[in-house]
């Protein structure tokens, strides 16, 4: 009589489950380094104007793009408010209120937007104000 071994046989087969949280952690990574590269893309288009003067060599740079999102110097300001722009202004320009800004705001940014950067620098008591536009097309 033969007698046989009443073990079930394993079958060999491949865990997915780690393979999906691998992936998942890639997808996850990928995504978030993706977001780095915002200012890259931000694409300006200045209002035209005929007389160009040069900008002071230390200045605060203020960008405004179209969709109305503020950058003070190297930073994007994270809301739209009046308070948010004066902190963010005050952070990168310390104590100097005598600091020349550049505010670059695109030409197709909501006017709103630029009189709230405007308004937060005159409360922060900032008077040397330049507007930078782009040359006028030689026809």
């Amino acid at each position: 009589m033969r007698i046989r071994d009443q073990r079930a046989y394993d079958e060999p087969g491949i865990d997915l489950v780690p393979l999906i949280d691998v992936i998942l952690v890639l997808i996850i990574f990928f995504v978030i380094t993706t977001t780095f590269d915002v200012r890259s893309t931000l694409q300006l288009q200045l209002p035209v104007a005929s007389a160009q003067q040069p900008a002071p060599p230390k200045t605060l740079n203020i960008l405004v793009n179209a969709d109305g999102r503020y950058f003070v110097g190297e930073q994007e300001v994270l809301r739209t408010d009046v308070e948010a722009v004066k902190q963010a202004i005050a952070a990168a320009a310390g104590d100097d209120r005598e600091l020349p800004v550049m505010l670059r705001a695109d030409a197709r940014t909501p006017y709103q937007a630029v009189v709230t950067a405007q308004d937060a620098l005159a409360q922060l008591g900032f008077r040397r104000i330049a507007i930078a536009t782009a040359p006028e097309p030689q026809s």
